[in-house]
């Protein structure tokens, strides 16, 4: 699902990385935000509403919203839309008060 080709923007894609979402592994590009490499991997909900549970997206994509909140080796409140994908880095969703979502 990533853009592989365009007309007029050039893609320079880093080494073929490995991080792990939520316990699975996903394939990266170093060089790339958590949050595109979620969604190239068809990730598209990154966390919920704190009262309603409702499904938050990717969606100011520069940082200055919530939307993308999620633990970032063992830190919470990661705003991955702008952290850049590691190797080994493992990124967890959580809920909207800033703790780990606990499936029920």
């Amino acid at each position: 699902m990533r853009i592989e080709q365009h007309t007029i923007l050039e893609f320079k894609r880093g080494e073929r990385i490995v991080f792990t979402f939520d316990g699975t592994a996903v394939e990266a590009f170093e060089g790339e935000t958590i949050a595109a490499a979620l969604h190239a991997s068809g990730v598209r909900m990154l966390g919920e509403s704190p009262y309603l549970h409702r499904p938050r997206g990717l969606f100011c994509a520069i940082g200055n919203c919530s939307s993308c909140l999620m633990v970032v080796d063992n830190e919470p409140n990661v705003r991955v839309c702008v952290t850049k994908v590691k190797n080994g880095m493992v990124v967890q969703t959580q809920n909207g008060r800033g703790d780990l979502r606990v499936e029920s």
